[in-house]
């Protein structure tokens, strides 16, 4: 169990939570939510004692299994290996087992030790230990071959899952898991959420996968009004609940600002009259009304909405045949297919099987090996792409930036945007070279509200979003008009937005799937369970 009393801290001016008073009971999962910058990988740090807060306590599990993002910690080290220092008892125990065997002379203490530590192994299942760590690794996507081979052989994407793989070892009391979803691919997480459905200790997760947290959490715990509030049941259950929560605190918070101002008056129109104790008395009031800090949500949630200028033709995009390799390996194997306007597609598949490289060259962004890419009549394009590097300029502001996509608009119109994406007031000027991920993210769309293109090509738009900002893409993309096609991994995305299915496996043709993504799980989770097993 977490046991945390009295827990504050702040960040200069900014407070992110304040005397937090919660626990988090074993045979719980709790998904740990907030918008960008409300503090929840700060709150996790703590939790882990990675960081200390201002002021309180915190108890722990024994046993904690912890994601970290140090990738590259572990470059020499072999696979394996580092998913078994997950248990750092056993771990302990092999290498100084290991140590004392290497001796040229091992002595009676030598001998006694190695007793010791034959049971400590023993009592840990060290015996089965490598076959549970290599069951972990296949389960989240890394094939066997990689087992016995060093971390450095990695991409970064797989380098995570082995540290996932690191944290989910050796019967954790208490897991810490910041963006476990991270870089895994529609099966990975599935795997992911069938093994913490069945974890029996006490699981907190950061995530901004929605479907996620609805399938594993039993509790969310919501980082707001600068503490935290423990919900029952799962995301969207959180959301419902919340919203009479916010309802009346807000209401509560809007009465004293009444109150407060009521007060004022009087102390204005008395305070030189004969009045004198009254006044004082208001003042008095005026400032307990104050001490009790009316604390306001800091949830805000960007308004998405897709327009189309002209509007394209019924047959919007004829594919014929594109196809592409690299380094003589076929990554894309030849594709046709004829888009109709309005289709909204979703691209799915593991990482690695040419998504991004299907969506780039449609986009016009990668020339295909052969075939051909047609737009149909009036068909105008906005691309998202995954990699934002070098889209947007550098040494200017975000507004500046927005004037310069179309100069004939107003201040008012750009600046009516950028407030719906959340750069209000001082926000439109921020400097496009301190761009957070998300902020980029925000910034990048609120170009592609302006220039009301009729087709809109996605590549993992969801990635540095938080869960405010993607339930706002998907309403959006529900409600555009035009053509949509969007790579992504948000299985809740997906099962909002898309009509179509194209699903890509290694060395197999796109699969073209006309139908919802509910309809096309029907037909082929079966066959996605087969193969991940």
């Amino acid at each position: 169990m977490f046991n945390i009393i009295n827990v504050s801290k702040a960040f200069g001016p900014k407070k992110l939570f304040e005397d937090v008073n919660v626990s988090f009971s074993p045979g719980r999962r709790y998904g740990l939510t907030g918008p960008n910058g409300a503090g929840k990988s700060t709150f996790m740090k703590i939790l882990a004692g990675d960081e200390e807060a201002d002021m309180g306590t915190i108890s722990r599990p024994q046993r904690l299994g912890i994601l970290r993002q140090d990738h590259f910690r572990y470059e020499q080290d072999r696979v394996l290996d580092v998913v078994l220092m997950g248990n750092k008892p056993l771990w302990q125990a092999m290498q100084e087992k290991n140590a004392l065997l290497a001796k040229a002379d091992i002595t009676e203490e030598d001998g006694n030790r190695l007793g010791e530590l034959e049971g400590v192994i023993a009592e840990e299942d060290g015996y089965v230990a490598e076959s549970d760590a290599s069951t972990l690794l296949v389960g989240l996507g890394i094939a066997e071959n990689f087992h016995e081979g060093p971390m450095r052989q990695l991409t970064g994407g797989l380098k995570l899952r082995v540290l996932l793989a690191q944290a989910l070892f050796g019967k954790p009391q208490g897991l810490l898991l910041d963006e476990p979803t991270n870089n895994l691919d529609i099966e990975s997480i599935r795997w992911l959420q069938n093994f913490l459905t069945e974890y029996e200790g006490v699981l907190i997760t950061i995530s901004h996968d929605r479907h996620f947290l609805n399938v594993i959490c039993t509790h969310i715990a919501d980082i707001d009004y600068e503490t935290i509030i423990s919900y029952t049941g799962g995301y969207d259950d959180m959301v419902m609940q919340k919203a009479q929560i916010r309802s009346r605190v807000e209401s509560e918070t809007e009465e004293k600002k009444k109150k407060i101002a009521q007060l004022q008056d009087f102390v204005a129109r008395f305070s030189a009259g004969t009045r004198a104790s009254q006044v004082q008395s208001r003042k008095k009031q005026i400032e307990k009304l104050r001490s009790e800090d009316l604390k306001r949500s800091n949830i805000a949630r960007p308004f998405i909405r897709f327009d189309q200028k002209l509007v394209s033709g019924k047959q919007t995009l004829m594919i014929e045949g594109i196809h592409k390799s690299f380094d003589g390996v076929q990554v894309v194997k030849p594709f046709t297919s004829l888009v109709v306007k309005g289709e909204k597609i979703c691209v799915i598949g593991r990482n690695g099987v040419g998504k991004s490289t299907l969506v780039r060259m449609i986009a016009g962004q990668l020339e295909p090996d052969g075939g051909s890419v047609k737009w149909g009549h009036q068909a105008t394009l906005g691309y998202l792409p995954q990699d934002h590097h070098g889209t947007i300029r550098k040494g200017t502001t975000a507004f500046e930036w927005m004037r310069d996509i179309n100069t004939k608009l107003t201040n008012e119109e750009i600046s009516g945007v950028l407030g719906r994406m959340l750069f209000s007031g001082e926000e439109r000027m921020k400097p496009t070279d301190t761009l957070s991920g998300g902020e980029t993210v925000r910034l990048l769309l609120s170009k592609l509200m302006l220039t009301q293109d009729n087709v809109l090509v996605f590549d993992e738009p969801t990635n540095h979003l938080d869960l405010e900002s993607i339930s706002a893409l998907a309403e959006g993309l529900k409600k555009f008009e035009g053509t949509v096609i969007v790579v992504t991994h948000d299985q809740e995305l997906i099962s909002e937005v898309a009509t179509r299915i194209w699903s890509l496996k290694e060395g197999q043709e796109v699969l073209d799937y006309n139908g919802p993504y509910s309809e096309f799980m029907e037909k082929h989770a079966t066959d996605m369970d087969v193969r991940r097993r």
